[in-house]
């Protein structure tokens, strides 16, 4: 048979010739040692050229595309491309990787730069976004859409930090990283230069950026703004662009090399092509310029050295193919020489000693395969075009040029006498040429029915084999060409070469489930008996020769990135030669043939080891690996995959919920009072789980079962648990300190939890890498790292660094099961894994782990390993029973330790302990050589003590733990034992094997209970004090059942074959047993009383009776269509199965169907069925377990659906049965998979424990909520949407006026300049002298405050000096002393909360968050900035994946951390380390809305959330959420009500203030008490005072004589005092308090922002705004400063702007719409919703008149420039004229009529006789005053001069309509008195300044933002001296 094993012999990489210079740029660097880094496939080469030497990186597994140089110029990082690409950055000294970076990018990573202190990367992807990521220390800092187009060059600004610039199609960007937010700013070309393509760019000092752009000009950028052009600088694009000390270097498509100075002049010109050298087309796509020398790369693939003072001579240091695939190869037949051909033309010649092109030769035509004659002095090419061409070798000169054939030649060889030639083409024919006769034909092959693709002559060149496209291999006589279909007769020829892929002879090299044209190549080496391959998937192999078995093994060598076309042995077999298709590069491989490994040898350069691995794939699976042990071969069969995992449930509920529109009918049961609490449990998980059992520091013994920790006292016999987890543990691993543990679950998103073994509470909970389960982990000796392998199909490896949370490192392990992983004791970066035949050494490099295979013959299954007592040597157990000791990779020896597998070994300090599965326990010295001890366990040896019984003798062992001076053992059958040194064996604790658990019976009258399992075993448990087993007895077949007579002499024991047997109770004896049944018995009952009678149910839907005394069948009952699961009898001996008869008095009660328990199903009944009940002996608790592993329990009867109940979870998969003891005392369950018998105390309602859950099914709620209040629901229903989507306030229609066409009337001739000169467009007034245009506005004030939607946003800063508030997109800080405000203004959009600081070293930090649309991370997603008050620098900005928005945010008890909730729809949570932009945790918070989450004020670790029916208290714990809901069940009367606020006291106090008007106060998170009616009406608002704990509620409510909304109270919420706001409103509403010094602030929902005093309660009204509705109506005083302002709150008020205060407002009574001053000021005229119109006279503020002659809204009223005429435009479509010199009666004289839509906006002409409408129509209309005739000649209208403007409609203002108006409109306008500008206002909050008039399309403006979505109106004051803007949504 012929050998199978991979040969000893391998290939090291000598030499790449080449450089990729296609499509890449700028990937050409010296490095500090003053050698070349470049990369070509994928490979990186570090080249030195004075040595003439390379060095190979091979970390990538696909083309390498881009590489950026670290500035230290040692590290070298390197991006690729491919489904999944990563960035290797790596020591271009030692070829090593330092990091790997991945999992971000998809599709490529086309840009890479370091930044100035090489901390920071930033990476550019290929993917549709061209996404950009910033790396700091191997992970993600920011990430974002980089730009819609190719992005082809990123660079950090190396003079300002956080700083970037990026290029590429059509756009330039400058960006900005703050917090983990990168904000772009595209550059502005303006009309210095054309908007273009930019190739390349560099960053110098001042805020200068140089870039080359497509047409060869050098753009100069100044900030963000283009300065500059040097025109010409290329010819055409310009490629790359280097800077360094001197200066510049710039390389183009021109071939030319540029240099610069620092300032950008020019210093010289290197021509390239002008050189000897240099040819035409040459072009530059890379330069690199260090000191005098500069390296160029070229498009062609060659790489130009230049000395700057010689620069005309440059040397030509590398070359290459060009671009076109490479195909042809051919060896010299006597010397070292190889030949290339292309596709490229060329046809080259390397010396493979000197590594260098010695002749190259351009053809006609593409070139596809080439021969060299065996004398060496003819060279043969096979053309594309169906030629060929035979040249001389010596001086590349023509001898024949023959064309034969249409299609490519694919193949040619000459026959080893010389004498012909044979050339295959694509023509599927062979044709012979003779060499002699001057390459005549002599013969043709013609049999093949595809194209050749190899050709092998015989050695005596009689015969020639040939493989096709088809993958037939055929034979031919020579030189006739005559088919030979004998095979036998081939069978003794010798061949002259073997190529061909096709045969017996080179079956193996197939992997399995290959193409027949997936390998490209093969060449044997007859001497080595080695075959070298070369695939597609760009893998050379070598494998033995002949390769007769599939599936055989190999060696194989990475490098070449697509397809290799070609591969050769040269004449002395010294090396392989291999080219690259796609990748047009030449490798030369040295082969190192089978010498033994020297003392050299085991020191192959790391370089080698790398890539001489034996490959995974080669490992087949056929038998010569031995047979695998029956209890691995179990194991490695469980999938632990769940159909349903407990982390679906909340989702499937919801579904049901919406499904089914599920409503609970009747009021639902209420929980019981009483509980239970985890006891006892009996079992161990040891039949599939290893090395999962430990001592702790204090001596007890921590393993797990089930879902459950435990952690067990031997002293005293009792456990404590660990009850994080809700599924399977299948892990375990111990701290070095022995104090904590962590374990590993099933689940769909597995968690880790690492807990305190004292406390029992979790540290960190790790989750997010590991998908169905977790199966080993390992502490590493410092105890910071953990590792942990996941049961994902690749078994992922993830290193964590577990306090944090943060995963360190992660890579796929192995296709097959990992049984154990190991850190290195002594180098905590190294690890290795070990499983089925699988043994790997892997160690950290960044983000990723660097693995190798141990070195071995045929690798074994590993079960168990360790490390030993220096860092290279590793000792691992097997399966057949050695211990392997290995030293780094290799294997030194083995020794057998054991009988069949070892599956658990312990390292001492001087030794090692190991357990197998023969049971015996063996004590080795440290270097294994001999065997100290052993002890096997046996049931003679059992010491008197012991907890039970041994069910064999050497069961097999599973873990092994020393400590204390015992041994510990866990056996397959879940016995835990304690071995003595000096012999004696203890057992601890027990249950049952593998196999499910269903049956269960507890006894009539005895503190015991029987179970019975498929693992065919019958046990009795004690469940008093002693917690042990009595007596177990083995079974024929596995049960189902078992049942207790009621007087307890006889246990019924019902099996899986349907017989069952009735046995002694005490003996377990048989006394009587029956077979009457085929299918499973699934319960039995005995009659209560004597229990004369048995009653048997089957599943095949039978009952029997049985008379016991008798023992005959007496009764049959059937009618039953299902199998049959729950029997119970009643009291008076009567059978009922399942019958729906309630007035029966049942005597047990253990069926799940019935009225009387209809409420124990769940609201998921497709999932979880309930598998077993039992109604507790005093017939008042109904407890149940269920699918899901829950055992719940309901108040009996349990009527109405979907009870309320407790859960616990302890069981992990189904529950299978429930029983109470006799006295109800205790309530035991069994589990189905995992093996466990559970024991719980009942705990009656006087002693509560505090740890029980609430019930899952309580998110049903029918009852109330604790009310309703319009503010609350208002509040959960606002939908913001981002400025960006915002869409019309008005019903507006008809064309866009930017979009209208212009029709030519016949009027329009060109004017005469006769005509008399144009009048001014607007009259002019009251401005000084000189007309001087509006440069800029700046924001000044802002009346508002944001209370209607917003809490918690008003805050003291310095001691109370400022307060900080919000309103629209603007943080305001306002100074109480000068009353000045000052204001942020980075953000987009509205922000929704605010929050400070409150810890001293951070003062004054404010962070505040908006509303944002997707949390796809672009700049339009939510943020949150987190800013300074004082110099409003952003300190930091947050994006986040809170889509819709942020609703709420707080800082941690030491400030470095900051919470946030976002408005998504699973209202997810997140906290931040806000300094570096990390994320810490993120977890979805609530189905329905949360309104504010807070942290502890003493706590990084403890927050609160409440919002809607929800208060939740979480932990941080690692990079995991935990979270409790408030449990209620303590208090009678409470209900789950809507919560608003929280605050806190000491102890662990929580207070949350409800939609009622009550406050909650819960510890930990029970509830405790209840503040009845804190407030009347909702608690929207607490503030915790943190220096004496005082804390102030705001809420809802009439002001009255006793309370107010704002109250004080005391540290327990027991007294308070109420404050009254004198604000004259009916009902005061707080939203916002905060308590500084002496003086409470607060917000209310009115927008006031009011300070209290709390010695005298005097109020002080520091800020007012509009509270309701759009503000629409602006007036501003002809004269004066002071503006008025009308809303639909029914305010009109009035503003001074230099007091900056409010000085009065009206209550109309009505929304108002409109409003205007006179021309002399004296009068007032507001227009109402309502239709009617109101004059005031400002003085006295009385009514002058009132009329109201239209139904709908007054949109825009004015006066006359004379005051003689008022103007009143209304939604009815018309405007009325009314004559005020007739005095107050107002009585209308005309009005417009046949308007198309309403009324806008309205302006007076100068000399009053016209009026300019501006319609919903988009048109402009202008009729005559008073008539309202309208006037439609352009020539009159354009001779009108305006007394004002606000139009937005008209050819003057056509320039303010922007492009992207097509949802959202310009809603108002006004232009300045002096007529040089006009300000508008839109839709999408912004304010905008443009030249007036701007008739063109699309002007240039300035723009101004500040205000959320929608302003609704705008103003110049008198003198022009402000602009006054006012905000629809958000009033100010």
């Amino acid at each position: 048979m012929a050998d199978r094993t991979a040969p000893n012999c391998h290939l090291r990489l000598e030499w790449v010739y080449g450089y990729r210079g296609h499509q890449c740029r700028n990937n050409l660097y010296y490095t500090a040692a003053k050698e070349i880094v470049y990369f070509v496939a994928g490979v990186g080469v570090v080249y030195n050229s004075r040595e003439h030497k390379q060095k190979f990186y091979l970390g990538h597994n696909d083309d390498i595309i881009s590489l950026a140089l670290h500035p230290e110029r040692v590290l070298v990082a390197t991006g690729q491309v491919g489904k999944e690409p990563y960035i290797c950055v790596w020591d271009s000294y030692t070829v090593q990787t330092v990091s790997i970076l991945k999992d971000v990018h998809t599709h490529g990573i086309a840009c890479l730069a370091f930044d100035l202190d090489g901390q920071c990367l930033v990476s550019v992807g290929l993917d549709s976004k061209n996404t950009i990521c910033i790396w700091r220390r191997g992970k993600v800092l920011a990430a974002g859409p980089g730009h819609t187009d190719r992005i082809f060059d990123i660079s950090w600004d190396l003079y300002q930090t956080n700083k970037l610039v990026s290029c590429g199609v059509k756009h330039i960007k400058f960006w900005t990283l703050c917090g983990n937010a990168l904000t772009p700013k595209r550059g502005v070309f303006g009309k210095t230069g054309d908007l273009q393509t930019i190739l390349c760019l560099a960053c110098a000092r001042d805020e200068i950026t140089y870039s080359g752009a497509l047409n060869g000009d050098i753009y100069v950028w100044k900030g963000i703004n283009l300065a500059r052009t040097v025109q010409g600088a290329h010819g055409s694009g310009i490629f790359s662009m280097n800077a360094c000390e001197e200066g510049f270097a710039t390389g183009g498509r021109d071939g030319c090399v540029r240099l610069w100075d620092l300032t950008f002049k020019p210093i010289t010109v290197i021509d390239l092509r002008e050189t000897d050298q240099g040819y035409k087309g040459l072009s530059v796509r890379s330069v690199c310029w260090r000191g005098d020398h500069i390296i160029v790369g070229t498009q062609d693939s060659e790489i130009f050295e230049v000395v700057v003072h010689d620069r005309n001579k440059p040397f030509l240091i590398m070359q290459g193919h060009c671009e076109g695939e490479l195909w042809a190869l051919a060896v010299h037949p006597t010397k070292p020489l190889a030949m290339t051909g292309s596709d490229d033309r060329s046809v080259r010649i390397w010396s493979l000693i000197d590594h260098a092109l010695i002749a190259r030769c351009n053809m006609d035509e593409p070139i596809r395969c080439a021969a060299i004659s065996t004398d060496g002095i003819h060279l043969a090419m096979g053309m594309k075009d169906g030629s060929f061409t035979v040249l001389r070798v010596r001086d590349m000169t023509e001898v024949v040029h023959i064309k034969d054939r249409k299609e490519a030649i694919h193949e040619l060889k000459y026959s080893p006498d010389g004498a012909h030639l044979a050339v295959g083409s694509n023509d599927n024919v062979v044709d012979i040429y003779g060499v002699v006769q001057r390459y005549k034909k002599v013969g043709e092959c013609l049999g093949s029915e595809s194209f050749i693709t190899h050709m092998d002559w015989s050695t005596d060149s009689k015969f020639l084999q040939t493989n096709d496209g088809a993958g037939k291999r055929l034979f031919y006589r020579m030189p006739v060409g005559k088919e030979i279909t004998n095979k036998e007769e081939m069978k003794l020829v010798q061949w002259a070469t073997w190529t061909s892929v096709l045969g017996t002879e080179v079956n193996g090299i197939w992997p399995k489930y290959s193409e027949i044209n997936d390998i490209n190549s093969v060449d044997a080496n007859f001497n080595s008996q080695v075959i070298a391959t070369a695939d597609d998937y760009g893998i050379v192999k070598l494998l033995r020769f002949p390769c007769i078995r599939r599936g055989a093994k190999f060696k194989k060598y990475l490098g070449h990135s697509a397809h290799i076309t070609n591969i050769r042995w040269s004449h002395d077999y010294q090396w392989v030669i291999t080219i690259g298709g796609a990748d047009h590069s030449v490798f030369q491989w040295k082969f190192v043939s089978d010498r033994k490994p020297s003392k050299e040898g085991l020191h192959i350069a790391p370089q080698e080891t790398l890539i001489d691995s034996h490959s995974e794939e080669s490992d087949s699976d056929q038998s010569d690996v031995p047979e695998m042990d029956s209890e691995i071969e179990q194991e490695t069969q469980l999938t632990y995959r769940r159909q349903v995992y407990k982390e679906d449930l909340p989702q499937l509920k919801e579904q049901y919920k919406v499904k089914h529109r599920l409503v609970a009918t009747k009021k639902r049961e209420r929980p019981p009072v009483s509980g239970v609490k985890l006891h006892f449990v009996h079992g161990y998980r040891g039949y599939d789980c290893r090395s999962n059992l430990f001592y702790t520091q204090t001596g007890e013994i921590v393993y797990h079962v089930a879902a459950v920790g435990v952690v067990y006292n031997r002293q005293q016999n009792t456990q404590r648990f660990y009850l994080g987890h809700d599924d399977d543990i299948l892990c375990l691993a111990i701290h070095p300190l022995k104090d904590y543990v962590a374990t590993g679950q099933i689940g769909r998103d597995p968690s880790i939890h690492v807990w305190d073994t004292e406390i029992l509470k979790p540290m960190s909970v790790l989750k997010g890498c590991h998908q169905h389960g977790v199966c080993t982990l390992d502490f590493s000796v410092d105890g910071k790292r953990l590792a942990s392998v996941g049961l994902d199909d690749n078994h992922t490896i993830v290193l964590w660094d577990w306090r944090k949370g943060e995963k360190l490192s992660a890579i796929r392990g192995s296709k097959d099961k990992i049984f154990v992983v190991k850190i290195n004791p002594y180098m905590p970066d190294k690890l290795i894994t070990a499983g089925i035949k699988h043994m790997k050494f892997w160690h950290k490099a960044g983000g990723g782990l660097i693995g190798r295979k141990g070195n071995m013959g045929k690798t074994e299954t590993m079960m168990c390993a360790v490390y030993g007592w220096t860092e290279e040597m590793v000792f691992s157990g097997t399966c057949t029973g050695d211990i392997c000791i290995w030293r780094d990779l290799f294997l030194m020896k083995t020794v057998k330790a054991h009988d069949g597998p070892v599956f658990s070994m312990h390292a001492l300090e001087k030794g090692f302990v190991t357990g197998g599965k023969d049971g015996v326990v063996a004590l080795w010295d440290e270097t294994f050589e001999r065997c100290l001890k052993t002890y096997a366990i046996k049931r003679a040896v059992l010491a008197p003590g012991s907890k039970g019984l041994l069910l064999e003798d050497n069961p097999s062992i599973r873990a092994i733990s020393l400590g204390h001076g015992h041994i510990l053992v866990g056996t397959k059958n879940g016995e835990i034992l304690e071995v003595d040194k000096t012999g004696p064996i203890t057992l601890l604790v027990q249950g049952h094997m593998e196999g499910e658990v269903w049956g269960l019976a507890t006894h009539p009258h005895l503190p015991i209970c029987a179970t019975v399992s498929d693992d065919k075993t019958l046990r009795i448990w004690d469940l008093s004090p002693s917690h042990c087993m009595l007596a177990v007895r083995k079974l024929r077949k596995g049960g189902r059942c078992c049942c207790f007579s009621p007087d307890g002499k006889a246990l019924a024991v019902g099996l899986n074959d349907g017989s069952f047997l009735i046995v002694n109770s005490d003996t377990l004896e048989d006394m009587v047993s029956f077979h009457h049944r085929k299918d499973v018995i699934t319960d039995l009952r005995f009659s209560p009383g004597t229990g004369k009678y048995l009653a048997v149910a089957s599943a095949d839907s039978f009952v029997d009776i049985y008379n016991v005394m008798s023992s005959k069948r007496v009764g049959v009952c059937k009618g039953s269509l299902n199998s049959i699961t729950h029997l119970d009898w009643d009291q008076r001996g009567g059978l009922a199965n399942e019958e729906k008869v309630e007035k029966v008095d049942w005597c047990t009660w253990t069926c799940v169907l019935g009225p009387s328990c209809e409420g124990i199903w769940p609201v998921v009944r497709e999932v979880s069925d309930v598998t077993a009940a039992c109604l507790s002996n005093e017939r008042t608790i109904l407890a149940t377990g269920d699918d899901l592993g829950y055992l719940k329990l309901f108040r009996y009867p349990v009527k109405g659906k979907y009870a309320k109940c407790k859960r616990y979870v302890a069981h992990s998969a189904h529950v299978t049965n429930v029983r109470w003891t006799n006295d109800d005392a205790m309530l035991v369950s069994v589990g189905g998979g995992d093996t466990s018998l559970m024991v719980w105390s009942y705990e009656p309602e006087n002693h509560r424990e505090m740890w029980l859950g609430n019930s899952e099914e309580s998110d049903l709620e029918s009852e109330d909520d604790g009310g309703y209040d319009s503010d609350v629901t208002r509040e959960n229903e606002c939908n913001y949407t981002i400025k960006a989507l915002s869409t019309n306030m008005r019903p507006m229609s008809g064309v866009k006026p930017h979009l209208q066409q212009k029709e030519l009337t016949v009027d329009e001739r060109p004017p005469v300049s006769r005509a008399l000169p144009a009048p001014e467009k607007l009259q002019t007034n009251n401005v000084g002298k000189k007309k001087r245009p509006i440069e800029d506005l700046v924001l000044e004030l802002v009346f508002g405050y944001r209370g209607s939607d917003c809490r918690n946003n008003v805050h003291y800063l310095n001691d109370g000096a400022d307060i900080i508030y919000n309103t629209a997109s603007i943080g305001i800080v306002l100074n109480l002393a000068t009353a000045s405000q000052s204001f942020y203004v980075e953000h987009t959009d509205d922000i929704l909360c605010l929050t400070i600081n409150q810890h001293p070293k951070f003062p004054n930090v404010v962070a505040t968050g908006q509303v944002g649309d997707s949390g796809d991370m672009s700049a339009s997603s939510p943020s949150i900035h987190v800013w300074d008050a004082m110099n409003k620098q952003t300190l930091s900005v947050l994006r986040c994946f809170h889509s819709r928005g942020v609703c709420s945010v707080s800082f941690s008890a030491t400030g470095k951390l900051l919470l946030s909730v976002g408005l998504d729809v699973e209202h997810t949570v997140t906290i931040w380390k806000w300094q570096e932009g990390a994320k810490v945790a993120s977890r979805a918070g609530h189905t329905q809305r949360i309104f504010v989450a807070e942290f502890r004020p003493d706590s990084d670790t403890q927050f609160v959330t409440v919002g809607i029916k929800h208060v939740r208290f979480w932990t941080l714990a690692g990079c995991a959420l935990l979270s409790k809901k408030g449990v209620l069940s303590s208090l009678e009367e409470a209900r789950m009500q809507t919560m608003l606020s929280m605050a806190f006291g000491a102890n662990n106090l929580t207070f949350t203030g409800t939609i009622s008007g009550d406050v909650c106060v819960w510890r930990e998170h029970i509830l405790v008490r209840i503040v009845a009616k804190a407030h009347t009406g909702p608690v929207f608002t607490m503030y915790t005072t943190l220096r004496d704990g005082l804390i102030v509620t705001g809420g809802k409510e009439r002001p009255s004589k006793e309370g107010g909304a704002l109250k004080l109270w005391d540290q327990e919420l027991k007294r308070c005092r109420a404050f009254r706001l004198e604000t004259g409103q009916i009902i005061d509403c707080v939203r916002s308090v905060c308590r500084g010094k002496g003086k409470i602030l607060v917000g209310t929902r009115n927008a006031e922002i009011i300070e209290v005093g709390e010695k005298n309660a005097a109020c002080n009204i520091l800020v007012n705004g509009h509270m309701d509705g759009p503000v629409w109506g602006l007036g501003t005083h002809p004269t004066r400063d002071v503006f008025l302002s009308a809303a639909e709150d029914g305010t009109v008020r009035l503003w001074d702007i230099a007091e900056k205060k409010m000085l009065n407002k009206v209550n109309l009574g009505h929304p108002a719409c409109t409003v205007c001053y006179s021309p002399e000021g004296d009068m007032v005229a507001i227009g109402m919703k309502n239709g009617e119109f109101i004059i005031l006279l400002v003085a006295s503020l009385k009514i002058w008149g009132k009329k109201r002659d239209r139904r709908c809204t007054i949109q825009d009223i004015r006066f006359s420039p004379s005051s003689r005429y008022l103007a009143v435009g209304s939604n009815e479509n018309a405007v009325d004229f009314y004559d005020l010199t007739l005095g107050p009666a107002l009585n209308r004289i005309t009005s417009c009529r046949d308007i198309p839509s309403f009324i806008l906006h309205m302006d007076f002409s100068a000399d009053n006789c016209y009026i300019q409408l501006s319609t919903g129509t988009y048109k402009r209309l202008v009729y005559e005053v008073p008539s309202g005739k309208q006037v439609t000649e352009q020539t009159v209208i354009d001779r009108i001069t305006w007394a004002t403007w606000t139009s937005v409609l008209g050819d003057e203002v056509l320039g303010i309509w922007s492009r992207n108006t097509d949802k959202a409109d310009v809603t108002c306008a006004c232009v300045s008195h002096s007529g040089l500008n006009i300000v508008t206002g839109d839709d999408f909050g912004m304010v905008k300044l443009f030249d007036f008039p701007c008739p063109e399309k699309f002007a240039k403006h300035k723009r101004f933002l500040g205000h959320s979505a929608h302003l609704t109106n705008v103003r110049f004051t008198s003198g022009d001296h402000y602009v006054i803007s006012a905000g629809g949504d958000d009033r100010r």
